[in-house]
């Protein structure tokens, strides 16, 4: 593969996860604010007035989005390599090496997104607040 296709390709999967990371950040709701429990969030942190929580869970959400586009960009550039192996082994076992270790970060992506997601609902049921939708 030349180094031009190599930059465009690279390129093009940079522009194609900041898309897709704006638009996950564009289509989150706001966060609803906690009844007044006589501490002063803004006051002391300077920060906005939701709750610690909720802010946490959607930090968590964004940077498994982000994350997971990685590991779909790794999947498809895989994909990509095997594609245009033309029949050498060497590139055929690289491109399988690449779709692997795509898969497998997937896995671990979105089992570590369930698990975040699990404790913080318990979290925030067990304290009785109300999760950020």
């Amino acid at each position: 593969m030349t180094k031009n296709l190599k930059k465009k390709v690279l390129s093009f999967a940079v522009l194609f996860a900041l898309a897709f990371s704006v638009v996950g950040l564009v289509g989150m709701a706001p966060a609803n604010a906690q009844p007044d429990l006589g501490l002063n969030y803004v006051g002391n942190t300077g920060l906005g007035n939701s709750d610690p929580r909720n802010v946490a869970a959607s930090i968590i959400n964004i940077a498994m989005t982000i994350l997971g586009l990685i590991a779909v960009v790794i999947i498809l550039l895989g994909g990509f390599k095997w594609m245009t192996a033309g029949g050498s082994d060497d590139k055929v076992s690289e491109a399988k090496k690449l779709l692997g270790q795509g898969v497998i970060g997937l896995l671990i992506i979105l089992a570590a997104w369930g698990i975040a997601t699990f404790v913080i609902g318990s979290l925030l049921n067990a304290t009785g607040a109300t999760p950020a939708s």
